[in-house]
């Protein structure tokens, strides 16, 4: 069970295995982009090249999901990423339960965009759990976790592809404890310990109050959507790319360089470098294509 990109090299591994991927489930097909195309998830698409029967029920309080997975018997069912909530009656069926490839260092950043809240609040590591599923939002049992560090300068897109491929390893991996018998659960501890809520565009205006550092993260943890944005001559931009900068600050929001890339001075002193930017009906550029055509004078404020 699984629906976005990072589901994807899950499935793979399973069906690269010893093991028999019977059926994939995934969400309907949805409305896409400006001209609203029906389009698949890209779990689907991988699995009807495979070969493999797909099943998008909108619900599961019907009860016609589980005949569907009655039907298939499954001895145990991998979700990665799949975006709907499994009742009870789901995850006691097959024989080894319900596993659940997720993308953080359980217990912190339980939730929908683990990978971007971690970037975001400027975390320099995270990983992939694999918890036996209960009735709880990512609070079953640990069987097992991996690390890797986050870089400074990494994007959530970047971080989000890393850890596919690590989640599909350790998906393959639980799968081979549980069936010797080799697998040790580990209750998670008790507790409030934070929860990633879904991403919106409701957090992209770039708030230049903040530190150089908050806003670079900010910056690398909204790739490749929804995208931080601010104000510059009176225009929403996106801003793609970041860096932290050398310079020396000049008050929120104040341009202080803008020869070849954009430098921003921030709320604690210190600037960060603009790299990459989108103006309002135009494809991303570099910081130099955009200054070319568009005049930007040191010491001018921008943002909101």
């Amino acid at each position: 069970m699984g629906t976005p990109d990072f589901a994807v090299p899950v499935l793979n591994a399973l069906t690269k295995s010893e093991h028999s991927v019977v059926g994939v489930f995934t969400q309907p097909d949805k409305k896409v982009g400006r001209k609203q195309i029906i389009t698949p998830p890209p779990v689907k698409e991988q699995a009807l090249k495979i070969g493999i029967p797909v099943y998008q029920p909108q619900s599961f309080k019907d009860g016609s999901a589980l005949e569907i997975i009655s039907s298939l018997a499954p001895d145990i069912i991998v979700v990665a990423a799949y975006g709907k909530i499994l009742p009870k009656a789901v995850l006691d069926y097959p024989k080894y339960g319900c596993i659940c490839v997720h993308a953080s260092l359980l217990p912190k950043y339980r939730g929908a965009a683990p990978i971007q809240w971690a970037v975001i609040n400027g975390e320099t590591q995270t990983g992939v759990t694999i918890i036996q599923m209960d009735e709880g939002i990512d609070t079953g049992d640990i069987i097992l976790t991996e690390k890797t560090p986050i870089g400074i300068n990494e994007t959530s897109a970047e971080v989000f592809e890393r850890l596919s491929h690590i989640g599909a390893d350790c998906a393959l991996k639980a799968v081979s404890l549980i069936e010797s018998g080799k697998a040790v659960k580990t209750p998670q501890p008790r507790g409030d310990f934070g929860y990633a809520k879904m991403i919106d565009k409701s957090i992209c205006n770039i708030d230049w109050s903040k530190s150089a550092l908050e806003v670079h993260n900010l910056i690398r943890g909204l790739q490749t959507w929804p995208c931080a944005s601010t104000v510059i001559n009176g225009k929403t931009v996106k801003i793609h790319k970041s860096v932290l900068s050398n310079k020396i600050g000049n008050g929120a929001g104040i341009i202080v360089n803008n020869k070849n890339t954009v430098t921003v001075s921030c709320g604690d002193g210190k600037c960060v470098d603009i790299l990459e930017i989108q103006p309002e009906g135009k494809k991303k550029m570099d910081a130099k294509s955009f200054l070319s055509g568009n005049r930007l004078e040191i010491g001018e404020k921008i943002g909101e």
